[in-house]
């Protein structure tokens, strides 16, 4: 029922009937909710219709039950997208080629966010955003004409305005002292007429007579005059040898992290800031070392702080980045429960948005799969599985089959070990038509406890309904080596046999036969079989050769081959 339910969606969502196909599938979901491809074609089927909230509802359910599928990143990025966030897009997409880098609709929903992404500042917005510079101060300190205007209360005034907002940089370029700080921060000359100009240059030379004698020798040219070497204060000197002391001890922290001697690469680190407190990567170095050391609290103090010391000297995202997920790995070694990991992974999202970086996403997805894991083993409680599963028992005698499902879904989700419910729900589903479902409920029953009849009873029930006698056969004889009495499986392998060699006597109608062939030429193991080479020239020797067909027979490979395609009613024998 629950395909039945989804082949009607799929089948009007590509007549372009997209509400109609929205309003199949939640027949589908509630005959199999935990299948993946259900919500990614009821998200599809939204975002064409443009509602895109609950597009993206249905694309986080499909990512949430299947994190490695790329499909559902998809569904995800065009949802984000739909609503406006294209920097979220690129996330989804980007996440779904690392899990499939050769998917085509994953890299042009990829190439369509970028586009959509806010673009670059103009040519006037970058030269105001110069303003915005971790180096202004010093620059404007360090230049002997823009340094006194740094104790003009007024121009002080000018300059952190245009910090706040750049674009009103152009409402003070009338003034001479803001046109001379832009000429130092652009590195270039610009001509400043309100400035006083220098005197003309006087002449040296003994006054004339009236009357001159005409020369007979042009005169030399007059040397240009050396320019004066730039001052350097005793302060700006001060800084530079503080900035380099900084740097050595950095050099030498390095090198002690490095033979893992933590104590006194963290007193290289904590001297370095000492001499330079806006370097933030002193501090990101000794959140490093206090991660090494287990000193997670003392690690995440550091990354606040050169988060905070990053954005107020402008530091380079990169290095903001890589304090907040020096910050979210230390949250995460903390994490006791499944709410903690919410921190943590908010963390990693936040440095994400500064710089992408493969090691952040891998941290991400790691504290993301950690959290389920344990809301899993927080959920986890046998007895209100039990009841769960009884409860199931009664609706399946009632022949409420939904309702069971649901009921043996509450129960897995309380008690994921128990091989009986799989077995249960296996069998609901085979009563609901839901065959791939019930298949894999039945495979996981046997994973759990290969010894469980029930298992292989539900499974080679489901492959004998699709009509997949000689794997339902397989099956029954697996079960029969634990429980050799069993009467089930005993039923089973005679109805499989039957089947079997009712295709071999060649007793099948046109009809049977043409619907078997057409769902054996869909199983990729009679593909094969078809397409190797050796079997090809043992069905040659069938038609032409029968005495080498018979010798083929004795390879008990071949036979086996021989038998899945008279099952599948692609050879007949006589």
């Amino acid at each position: 029922m629950a395909d039945e339910a989804k082949a009607k969606g799929n089948a009007a969502f590509s007549a372009g009937r997209f509400e109609e196909a929205a309003a199949h599938f939640p027949d589908a979901i509630a005959l199999a909710p935990d299948n993946h491809v259900l919500y990614s074609n009821r998200s599809a089927a939204y975002a064409s219709l443009h509602r895109y909230p609950e597009a993206l509802a249905d694309a986080d359910k499909t990512v949430a039950i299947r994190p490695d599928w790329a499909k559902g990143y998809s569904r995800l990025g065009a949802a984000r997208l739909g609503l406006g966030d294209a920097a979220g897009a690129v996330a989804a997409y980007e996440k779904g080629l690392a899990l499939e880098p050769s998917n085509q609709a994953l890299k042009d929903g990829l190439a369509q966010a970028r586009q959509a992404l806010p673009r670059p500042a103009s040519g006037a917005d970058a030269i105001a955003k110069v303003f915005q510079g971790p180096e202004l101060w010093s620059r404007i300190a360090a230049d002997p004409t823009t340094r006194p205007y740094l104790d003009q209360p007024d121009f002080m005034q000018m300059l952190r305005d245009v910090q706040r907002n750049p674009s009103n940089l152009n409402n003070y370029l009338s003034d001479p002292r803001m046109v001379q700080v832009l000429s130092v921060m652009l590195n270039i000359r610009l001509q400043n007429h309100d400035a006083p100009q220098p005197p003309p240059p006087q002449s040296t030379s003994p006054p004339t007579k009236q009357h001159h004698q005409p020369e007979t020798k042009a005169r030399e040219p007059e040397p240009e005059p050396e320019p004066e070497p730039m001052e350097v204060t005793e302060e700006e000197k001060e800084h530079k040898e503080k900035k380099a002391a900084a740097h050595k001890e950095k050099e030498a922290g390095n090198a002690a992290y490095k033979k893992k001697d933590f104590e006194t690469a963290i007193q290289h680190y904590t001297k370095a800031m000492e001499l330079d407190d806006e370097d933030i990567s002193y501090l990101t170095n000794r959140a490093a070392v206090y991660l090494e050391m287990g000193k997670f609290d003392e690690c995440i103090k550091d990354c606040d702080k050169a988060v905070e010391k990053g954005r107020e000297h402008r530091a380079d995202f990169k290095m903001i980045s890589r304090a907040l997920t020096r910050k979210g790995t230390a949250l995460a070694k903390l994490a006791k429960t499944s709410k903690d990991y919410d921190i943590a992974i908010e963390t990693f999202q936040k440095a994400l948005t500064e710089h992408r970086n493969p090691d952040t996403l891998k941290k991400l997805n790691d504290a993301e799969r950690a959290k389920k894991e344990l809301e899993q083993q927080e959920y986890y409680d046998p007895k209100i599985a039990d009841e769960e599963r009884e409860k199931g028992n009664e609706f399946f005698k009632q022949q409420k089959y939904p309702e069971a499902v649901k009921h043996y879904t509450e129960a897995l989700r309380r008690n994921p070990k128990d091989p009986r419910v799989y077995s249960n729900r296996a069998a609901c589903y085979t009563k609901l038509g839901a065959m791939p479902e019930g298949l894999k409920d039945a495979e996981k029953c046997i994973e759990l406890d290969p010894t469980f009849s029930k298992g292989y009873t539900r499974k080679g029930a489901i492959q004998f309904f699709m009509k997949e006698y000689d794997r339902a056969l397989e099956t029954y004889q697996a079960g029969l080596k634990h429980d050799p009495n069993n009467q089930e499986l005993l039923d089973g392998v005679r109805r499989c046999v039957e089947q079997i060699n009712k295709a071999s006597r060649g007793e099948l109608s046109q009809e049977e036969l043409k619907e078997r062939q057409n769902k054996a030429m869909q199983d990729p193991e009679i593909q094969n079989i078809l397409t190797d080479p050796i079997m090809q020239q043992v069905l040659t020797d069938f038609q032409e050769n029968p005495k080498a067909a018979q010798a083929h027979l004795k390879n008990p490979g071949v036979m086996q081959k021989i038998q899945k395609l008279v099952s599948a009613g692609i050879v007949q024998m006589k």
